[in-house]
């Protein structure tokens, strides 16, 4: 069977997606650049961006059941609802935690709905914790201690009696890990 993903819609392409999780790079493919531009323009930070899109996908795909159930709004603003909700839900989070500063506008927070509308924190933590268990223990424990736990590297440093060089080079090492991990899944 030959697979058009040119006459496929977004919503067609995430419904089908959930049996075939191959067909998700599609909506990868066609939205990745765009989700990066509007997480840089929240955070301003290239790196974060990235991660953040790649959390963005993450829950995009794990609530792609959820999805089909809705009856308003499209693929497309849903999905945009989630980055901009990461987005914000981190920059918060550093915000208060280490002094983080963004010029931000008003308007921009006050359009946006409660992620907790459209992502079940409890099934991305199981989706988290099945692709930690497929890791060497090395390296799902740094990224436990870093993403779950929102451990600073600094911090991580101190607790392993490593060099914070180590620990970065660690992270790295896990993130590309997980990268590798997420792209055989999906």
């Amino acid at each position: 069977m030959d697979f058009d993903d040119k006459t496929k819609s977004d919503e067609e392409i995430l419904a089908l997606s959930i049996d075939k999780p191959s067909l998700f790079e599609i909506l990868v493919n066609r939205y990745q650049n765009a989700f990066l531009r509007k997480a840089k323009e929240i955070i301003r930070d290239d790196e974060i961006a990235m991660d953040i899109v790649q959390e963005v996908f993450m829950k995009i795909y794990m609530n792609a059941r959820r999805f089909e159930k809705m009856d308003e709004g499209s693929f497309k603003a849903w999905a945009y609802k989630i980055v901009l909700n990461t987005s914000f839900s981190f920059y918060k989070k550093k915000q208060r935690e280490r002094g983080w500063f963004v010029d931000e506008e008003v308007s921009f927070y006050e359009n946006i709905a409660d992620e907790s509308d459209y992502v079940k924190k409890s099934e991305l933590e199981d989706f988290i914790l099945s692709i930690f268990s497929r890791m060497p223990k090395s390296l799902s424990h740094i990224l436990s201690l870093y993403y779950l736990e929102d451990k600073p590297q600094r911090e991580i440093a101190e607790i392993e009696g490593v060099s914070l060089q180590t620990v970065k080079t660690r992270v790295y090492r896990a993130k590309r890990e997980l990268k590798r991990i997420c792209a055989e899944v999906m």
